[in-house]
C-alpha cells in the first residue's frame, strides 16, 4: 500500500468512528443548550497538556494525555455540579465564563514556557497530518467502548437531556455525560485541535437537529453529512496542498449553510420543522 493510500485510510478510520461518538454528544449538547461546555473542556485538556510540558513531559506523550485528563476531570465535575438555580445567570453564562479563564490560563502558561506559542499552536490546529497508526488504533478502541456505554445506558442519558427531573441522580449522570465529552476531548484535541474538534461536535448534530428530533435518526444523518464534509475537506486538503484543520473545518461550515438554506427551502414549501416532528 502507498503512503497516500496508508495516509487516507487512517484518516477516513479515524474520522469515521470519531464522528460517530461527536455527533451523538453533540446532540446532547444542543439540546440542552450547553454549547459552550466542549470549548471548555478543549481548552481545559490543552492547558492539561501544557501543564504537562511544564514538569517536563514531552507534548502528545502518553504522560500528556494523562496531565490533560486530570485537568478535564475537574472541568467535568465543575460542569456537572454549576447549574445556576435562579434565572439571572443562565447556565451558559458560567460556562462561557470557564471558557474565557480556561484559554486566559493556557494562554498565559504558554507565554512563560520555551516555544510555549508553538504548543498554543498545536492545541488549537492538532497535527492530524502526523497522526500515527498506533494513536488511531488506540482512539478508535476508546471511541468503541464509549460507543457501547453510552448504548448500554442510553435511557437514562436521552432523559438527561429530554426529562431530567425524572432521573435519580441527575447530577451522576451530568458527570457521565461531561467525562464522555472530556475523555473524547483529551482523545482528539492533540490529533485534531480545539477548532476541529469542536467543529466535529457542533455541526454535523447541528445539521441533524434542524431535521428531526428522534436519537437514531439524527445520529445517522449527522454522521453521514458529516463524514461526506471531511472527506471533502481532506481531499481538498490533499490536492490543493491547504492546511487540513481549515479545509475540513470549512467544508463542514459549508455543509451547515446548505443545510440551513435546504431547511429555511422546506419550511417554506409547508414541510415540518424539526421541532414538529
Amino acid at each position: 500500500m502507498s503512503e497516500t493510500a496508508r495516509f487516507f485510510l487512517l484518516q477516513t478510520t479515524l474520522i469515521a468512528v470519531v464522528l460517530v461518538m461527536h455527533t451523538y454528544i453533540g446532540l446532547h449538547i444542543i439540546r440542552r443548550t450547553l454549547i459552550f461546555s466542549d470549548l471548555v473542556l478543549d481548552q481545559l485538556a490543552a492547558f492539561g497538556a501544557l501543564i504537562g510540558v511544564g514538569l517536563g513531559v514531552r507534548y502528545g506523550s502518553a504522560g500528556s494525555y494523562v496531565s490533560a485528563m486530570a485537568v478535564v476531570l475537574v472541568g467535568a465535575g465543575l460542569l456537572s455540579l454549576i447549574k445556576p438555580t435562579g434565572r439571572a445567570i443562565p447556565r451558559e453564562a458560567v460556562i462561557g465564563i470557564l471558557y474565557v479563564l480556561a484559554l486566559a490560563l493556557t494562554l498565559l502558561l504558554g507565554d512563560k514556557l520555551q516555544g510555549g506559542a508553538s504548543y498554543v499552536t498545536k492545541a488549537l490546529s492538532g497535527a492530524m497530518l502526523w497522526v500515527s497508526r498506533p494513536l488511531v488504533v488506540v482512539t478508535v478502541v476508546v471511541y468503541i467502548g464509549l460507543m457501547i456505554f453510552h448504548y448500554r445506558f442510553r435511557s437514562s442519558f436521552i432523559a438527561l437531556a429530554q426529562e431530567p427531573e425524572k432521573l435519580k441522580n441527575e447530577k451522576l449522570w451530568d458527570f457521565l455525560l461531561f467525562t464522555t465529552q472530556g475523555i473524547i476531548t483529551v482523545l482528539i484535541v492533540p490529533i485534531a485541535g480545539v477548532l476541529l474538534a469542536y467543529a466535529f461536535l457542533m455541526i454535523p448534530a447541528a445539521i441533524a437537529a434542524m431535521f428531526t428530533t428522534k436519537w437514531a435518526p439524527a445520529v445517522i444523518l449527522g454522521w453521514s453529512m458529516g463524514f461526506m464534509a471531511c472527506m471533502i475537506g481532506l481531499s481538498s486538503s490533499y490536492l490543493f496542498n491547504l492546511p487540513y484543520s481549515p479545509s475540513i473545518i470549512l467544508s463542514l461550515g459549508a455543509f451547515f449553510v446548505f443545510a440551513v438554506a435546504l431547511r429555511c427551502l422546506l419550511s417554506r414549501n409547508g414541510a415540518p420543522t424539526a421541532g414538529g416532528r
